[in-house]
C-alpha cells in the first residue's frame, strides 16, 4: 500500500503501517467475539487519527517531485505491494463468490497507487483540495472495503449473515426488548402475547371479569424496572380492547380505594366524595324537573363544579334519572303539575285491553308482569279519581221496577228482603220506629202522603249508610209517580225531541221534563242484557257527528263528536258513544268498546276520515276497509270547487267534465270497468295540472283512495256508500236540533243510552223503502219485541196495551 504521506517517511515505518492495515480486521474480530462495545474501539477512526498524527507530523516539508532518472527504482519499490493487495482483493472477492460487476473493486489499489504518482509528477496538482479528497476517498472505500470481504468471510465460517455481523459491531451488544400484544378474537376471547413463547388467553363472562382481567395485565412488571411501572400500558391495552385509556385508569382508582360498587357497576362514575353526591342527588330530588344542565348550574352556584356527564352518572347511580325518566314519560312534570299524559294513558289502556282480549279469547290467564302492570293503572285511576269501574250496576229498587216496567213483566218475590238503593246490599236495620210522610201525585193530580221508614245500611263499604225505602211506584227526590216520568218519555219519543211540547202536556217545566227523560240513561240495562250480542249482518258503517257540551268550570262549551256504529242491513244501532277529541285514538278506542260487545264485523265501511285506517287496523286486522264513494265525490267536488272557484259549472265546463268522469268511473258494473276508466282520469293529470295546478290534489285523492273504493264494485256484501249510518245520523240530528248543547259530558253519556233504546225500538215510517217499513232496527235483526212494554211507548201507544194491537213482528228465532 502506498499514500503521499507515506513518501516522506522511511521504508521501516511504512511497513509499520502496511503491517497495521493488514491487521485492520484483528479488532472486528475482538468486538463479535467478546462483546466489547464498538464504540470504545472505532478502528477505522483509531487508525485514520494516526495517520492524521503522522501526517500532521511529518508533512510540513512542501513535497518535490522525485528526480526522472530515479523514477525506475520508484516504480520496482511501490509496485509489487500494490499488485499483491490487487490479487489478494481479487482472491477475496473470487472466494466470497462476489458478482462479475464487483471484481472491478479489486482494481482500487491501482488506482490509487496511480492517484500517488500523479501528485509525485504535478506537485500543483496535489496541492488542490480535490486532489487531496480524492485519495482520502480512495482510502476509506480500500479500507471499507477490506473489512466488508473480512466479514462476509468470518460470517461465512460462523454461519452468520454480513448484515447480522456488522449490527452486532456497530451496536453494542444487549440483552433484546421485550414486545407485546394483543386482539380480540371472533368468539370474544381476549388474547394476548408476551414476546414470542408466552400467550395468555381469557373469555370474559361479564363485564366485571372483563375489567379485572385488563387491571391483571397491569401487574406485569419488568425486572429492571420499578414497580410503578407496569410493563403492559394503558394506552396498549385500550387499543388493543376497544375501550379508553381514562376508564382503565378509573378503574385502578376504584380498585385501590376499595370501592368494589363502582367498580362492578356497568356505568362510569366519578370519583366523588359521598357528602357531595348525597348534596346533589338531594338538591335533584326537590327539584325533579330539573335537567342536567340547571342541575349543573345549581350545583355551581353552592361552589361545586361539575362536568354534565358528572351529574349524569350521579343520577344513574341513584335512580334519580330512572325515576325522573317514567315520571316525564307518564306524567306532566313541573314545579306545580304532576298529571298523567292522556297520550300515555291511552297507549297503555289500549296496550292492556289488547291483552286482556287476547287471554279472553284464548281462555288463559294473565302473566304475572301483566297483572302488575293492570294493578298499578287500577292504583292511579283511583288516585286520580277516574272511578271504581263499577258504576254500570244498578242496586236501586226503583231502578229495578221502571226495569220491570219497561223492559219485561217479571214478578217481584215477596219475601224479597229490603236492599240499599246505594250499595245493593242486604244487611239493613230500620233507623227509627217513628215512619215519614211522603208526599206525590196520584192518577188525579191530588197531591198524596205515603208512611216510609229510613233504614242504616251496615256494609262499611256504602258511600252513604242511610236510605229511605219507597214504594215501587214512587221515586226518590220526587213528588211524581213512575208512570208520569215513563209517560213523559213516550211523549219525547213521540216529539222528537221536544221537551218544551213534553212539558205543556204533562204540565211540568221544561228542565224538569229533560231530567226525567235523561234519568233513564243512567237507569236502563244495556239491550245486551236482554238479547245477549245483537245479531249482526258483518258489515258495519261508522261514522261520527259534532255536538257541542259545556266543559265544567271553563266559560262556554267546544265541540264533540258522538260516533255511531250501525250494522248496514238491519239499520241497527250497534254502538254509541261520544268523545271529547276525534282522532286515532278516539277511533281505535270506539272499536275496541264495539268488540267488546261482542262483535267481529268483516266490513267496516267510513268516510274518508284517515284516523280510521290504523285503528281498524289494530282492533279488527281481518276487517276489510271500504270507504263511502258519496263522501269520496263530495271531497273532490268541494276541491274542484276550491281550484275553480264557486262559477266553476258556468266558466270551467272542462271541470265538470272532470267531475262526470270522476262519477262514471263508479257507474261501472265490472270491476275492470271501473280500473279501465279510472286510468283514464289519471291519463288527464298532466293537462289539468298544467292548466290550473290546484287541481292536483283531486288526482292525488284519487289514488290514494282507490283501493278502498274499488273494493265494493262486484261485491254482493259490501255497499257503495255509507248511507245506512247516515240515516242514523239524521235521525240523532232530529232529536239534537232541540238542544242547545249538553250540560256535560256525563250528561250527553246518558242521553245517548236514552236514544239507543228509542231509536233501536222505534219502527221505521210507512215512507221508507218496502223492507224496513213499520218495523224497527231490533225487529229487523230478526228478535220478536211485542212483548217489550218499552217497544209500545215508542210505537206512541199507552202502557197496558194487549200485544195483539201491535203491528206485524218478525218472530223470535
Amino acid at each position: 500500500m502506498y499514500h503521499t504521506i507515506f513518501a516522506p517517511l522511511t521504508r521501516r515505518q511504512q511497513r509499520q503501517i502496511t503491517r497495521l492495515l493488514a491487521l485492520a480486521l484483528l479488532p472486528l474480530l475482538l468486538v463479535t467475539s467478546t462483546g466489547y462495545a464498538a464504540e470504545r474501539l472505532p478502528v477505522p477512526v483509531a487508525v485514520a487519527t494516526s495517520v492524521r498524527r503522522i501526517r500532521r507530523r511529518c508533512c510540513r516539508r512542501p513535497p518535490v517531485a522525485p528526480p526522472l532518472r530515479g523514477s525506475g527504482a520508484l516504480l520496482q519499490r511501490t509496485l509489487p505491494p500494490v499488485l499483491g493487495q490487487t490479487s489478494l482483493l481479487l482472491l477475496l472477492l473470487v472466494g466470497g463468490r462476489a458478482p462479475t460487476a464487483l471484481l472491478l473493486l479489486a482494481s482500487l489499489p491501482l488506482l490509487r497507487w496511480l492517484l500517488t504518482l500523479s501528485a509525485l509528477v504535478w506537485p500543483a496538482w496535489a496541492q488542490r483540495p480535490s486532489c487531496r479528497w480524492l485519495r482520502q476517498v480512495g482510502a476509506d472505500l480500500h479500507l471499507a472495503l477490506l473489512l466488508a470481504l473480512g466479514g462476509h468471510l468470518l460470517g461465512q465460517i460462523l454461519g452468520l449473515t454480513g448484515g447480522a455481523l456488522l449490527g452486532a459491531a456497530a451496536t453494542p451488544t444487549r440483552s433484546p426488548k421485550p414486545t407485546a400484544s394483543g386482539r380480540i378474537l371472533e368468539d370474544g376471547t381476549y388474547e394476548v402475547f408476551l414476546g414470542d413463547q408466552f400467550v395468555i388467553r381469557h373469555q370474559p363472562v361479564d363485564e366485571f371479569d372483563r375489567r379485572m382481567f385488563l387491571l391483571s395485565l397491569r401487574n406485569i412488571h419488568l425486572v429492571d424496572h420499578p414497580s410503578k411501572r407496569p410493563f403492559v400500558c394503558q394506552v396498549w391495552l385500550a387499543q388493543w380492547f376497544g375501550t379508553l385509556q381514562e376508564l382503565i385508569s378509573r378503574w385502578e382508582d376504584y380498585r385501590e380505594a376499595g370501592d368494589w360498587t363502582r367498580l362492578m357497576s356497568r356505568h362510569h362514575g366519578p370519583l366523588l366524595p359521598r357528602d357531595q353526591q348525597q348534596a346533589i342527588i338531594q338538591h335533584w330530588a326537590r327539584h325533579l324537573w330539573w335537567s342536567v344542565a340547571e342541575v349543573q348550574a345549581a350545583a355551581a352556584a353552592e361552589g361545586v363544579t361539575l362536568s354534565q356527564d358528572a351529574i349524569t352518572q350521579i343520577g344513574q347511580d341513584s335512580g334519580l334519572l330512572a325515576a325522573r325518566r317514567v315520571l316525564r314519560e307518564r306524567f306532566q312534570l313541573s314545579a306545580t303539575t304532576l298529571r298523567p299524559k292522556d297520550d300515555w294513558l291511552v297507549s297503555q289502556l289500549f296496550a292492556q285491553l289488547d291483552q286482556l282480549q287476547a287471554h279472553l279469547e284464548a281462555g288463559t290467564r294473565p302473566m304475572l308482569e301483566q297483572q302488575g302492570d293492570l294493578r298499578e293503572l287500577l292504583a292511579l285511576r283511583k288516585e286520580l279519581g277516574l272511578g271504581s269501574g263499577r258504576e254500570l250496576e244498578r242496586p236501586l229498587p226503583w231502578a229495578y221496577h221502571l226495569q220491570q216496567v219497561l223492559c219485561g213483566d217479571w214478578q217481584t218475590a215477596d219475601d224479597e228482603p229490603i236492599r240499599c238503593p246505594h250499595c245493593g246490599g242486604s244487611q239493613v236495620r230500620r233507623k227509627s220506629r217513628t215512619p215519614r210522610q211522603k208526599r206525590f201525585y196520584d192518577a188525579e193530580g191530588q197531591l198524596q202522603t205515603v208512611d216510609v221508614f229510613r233504614y242504616y245500611c251496615q256494609n262499611p263499604a256504602c258511600p252513604q249508610q242511610t236510605f229511605t225505602n219507597l214504594p215501587p211506584d214512587l221515586l226518590p227526590y220526587s213528588p211524581w209517580r213512575a208512570e208520569v216520568q215513563l209517560a213523559a218519555l213516550g211523549a219525547y219519543e213521540l216529539g222528537r225531541g221536544s221537551y218544551r211540547r213534553v212539558a205543556s202536556g204533562l204540565g211540568v217545566s221544561t228542565a224538569t221534563a229533560a231530567r226525567w227523560v235523561s234519568q233513564f240513561g243512567g237507569q236502563l240495562l244495556p239491550v245486551a242484557a236482554l238479547f245477549g250480542v245483537v245479531q249482526s249482518s258483518g258489515v258495519v258503517g261508522v261514522d261520527e257527528k259534532w255536538v257541542r257540551v259545556h266543559v265544567p268550570g271553563k266559560r262556554g262549551s267546544r265541540w264533540m263528536y258522538v260516533s255511531v256504529a250501525v250494522d248496514c242491513s238491519s239499520y241497527d244501532l250497534l254502538h254509541i258513544a261520544i268523545a271529547p277529541t276525534v282522532g286515532t285514538a278516539s277511533a281505535q278506542a270506539f272499536l275496541l268498546a264495539l268488540k267488546a260487545k261482542g262483535y267481529r264485523p268483516q266490513v267496516i265501511v267510513t268516510d274518508l276520515n284517515q284516523e280510521y285506517g290504523a285503528a281498524i287496523a289494530a282492533v279488527f286486522p281481518q276487517a276489510e276497509h271500504h270507504e263511502c264513494v258519496f263522501h269520496a265525490l263530495q271531497n273532490w267536488q268541494a276541491q274542484v270547487r276550491k281550484a275553480y272557484g264557486k262559477d266553476y259549472r258556468e266558466q270551467h265546463p272542462e271541470a265538470v267534465a272532470l267531475l262526470r268522469q270522476l262519477k262514471r268511473i263508479f257507474w261501472a258494473t265490472t270491476k275492470r270497468t271501473a280500473e279501465r276508466r279510472y286510468a283514464r282520469v289519471l291519463a288527464l293529470r298532466e293537462a289539468y295540472v298544467a292548466a290550473q295546478p290546484e287541481v292536483a290534489t283531486v288526482f292525488t285523492s284519487l289514488e290514494h283512495h282507490w283501493p278502498k273504493l274499488v273494493n265494493a264494485i262486484e261485491s254482493e256484501r259490501i255497499p257503495l256508500t255509507n248511507n245506512t249510518t247516515e240515516l242514523v245520523i239524521r235521525r240523532f240530528a232530529q232529536h239534537y236540533q232541540n238542544f242547545c248543547g249538553f250540560h256535560s259530558i256525563e250528561t250527553a253519556e246518558r242521553y245517548l243510552v236514552v236514544f239507543e233504546w228509542c231509536y233501536r225500538l222505534t219502527p221505521f215510517t210507512q215512507d221508507a223503502q218496502q223492507r224496513i217499513r213499520g218495523k224497527c232496527p231490533l225487529e229487523l235483526a230478526g228478535y220478536d219485541v211485542s212483548k217489550l212494554p218499552m217497544a209500545q211507548l215508542c210505537r206512541g201507544q199507552l202502557l197496558g196495551w194487549p200485544p195483539e194491537s201491535l203491528a206485524e213482528v218478525v218472530p223470535k228465532p
